[in-house]
């Protein structure tokens, strides 16, 4: 695989950290672009390997791993993502590109595309997880606030604790879920006590603020983009995959199903090993 080239990108409230992996080969000369969040580009090294014969850009979303924040920078909301990939499509003079983008990355492209749909030709959105479009919405939004509420009074571990098993839990979401579900952290190797940090991205950010994110489907279907929702064969009724068989409703389409599950393009990464070559296989088929 051709030698990544890293560079960094001031956007309001931040600096951003990308990486832009040349073509090897003739091939679409369409940009790729790999999102997740919170993961970062380096969850997405095994599936850019599977791409050589495409221009393939990462990046660390604000506030993670490379990706700085300035002091004070408000929380970000799936449309402050927005923006940033906004800006990091014009830094590279790329547009428009084509889009993978999975979780709470999914749901940063969704909004993406509503504000610039001009930036993108087409969008893989993979099980986002947008509480407000399930029949359990009230239940499930309340839920993963709860969760960053534990995050604020008890810390990471038994806060990761309750995101593990809301993320595993099949079906709806009972209302109470959060006072009904407080699994030992030691069960899942987390730490039992509080060493008092709260700077975590996930728990401390994007569950307060991507839960209240609706898409917008009039903009979504009147873009210029072609939006395909994606799932997990293997992901059952998941709250993410149920996400995406949500979003692919309220936009008249079917979800398009993909190898494994939730994390089924990691090939190792994370700790995590999903179906990779299986996987890319199908997103280059759907692409």
């Amino acid at each position: 695989m051709s030698e990544k080239k890293t560079a960094t990108l001031d956007v309001p409230g931040a600096v951003l950290t990308y990486d832009v992996r040349p073509a090897e080969s003739a091939g679409d000369e369409t940009p790729l672009v790999l999102i997740g969040s919170p993961m970062g580009a380096e969850g997405f090294a095994t599936m850019a390997g599977h791409f050589t014969d495409r221009t393939v850009v990462t990046y660390d979303p604000r506030g993670i791993e490379r990706s700085t924040l300035e002091p004070g920078a408000a929380p970000a909301t799936p449309h402050t993502h927005a923006d940033d990939l906004h800006r990091l499509v014009a830094e590279l003079g790329a547009g428009p590109v084509d889009v993978f983008a999975s979780s709470g990355g999914a749901v940063n492209a969704l909004a993406w595309v509503e504000a610039h749909p001009g930036d993108v030709r087409t969008l893989v959105a993979h099980e986002p997880p947008v509480p407000r479009v399930l029949p359990d919405g009230d239940a499930a939004h309340a839920a993963m606030l709860g969760i960053h509420q534990t995050y604020l009074s008890k810390g990471l571990g038994p806060a990761m604790a309750q995101f593990i098993a809301i993320v595993t839990h099949e079906g709806p979401i009972p209302e109470g879920w959060v006072e009904q579900n407080t699994p030992d952290p030691a069960m899942f190797g987390l730490p039992t006590e509080d060493d008092g940090s709260r700077d975590d991205q996930l728990l401390g950010v994007s569950l307060r603020t991507l839960p209240d994110y609706v898409p917008d489907a009039d903009a979504l279907r009147s873009a210029p983009t072609r939006v395909v929702v994606a799932r997990g064969e293997e992901s059952g009724a998941q709250l993410a995959a149920r996400g995406a068989d949500a979003v692919a409703a309220l936009l008249g389409t079917e979800p398009s199903v993909f190898p494994s599950d939730h994390g089924g393009f990691l090939g190792g990464e994370y700790g995590q090993t999903g179906k990779p070559d299986a996987f890319a296989a199908r997103l280059r088929e759907v692409l």
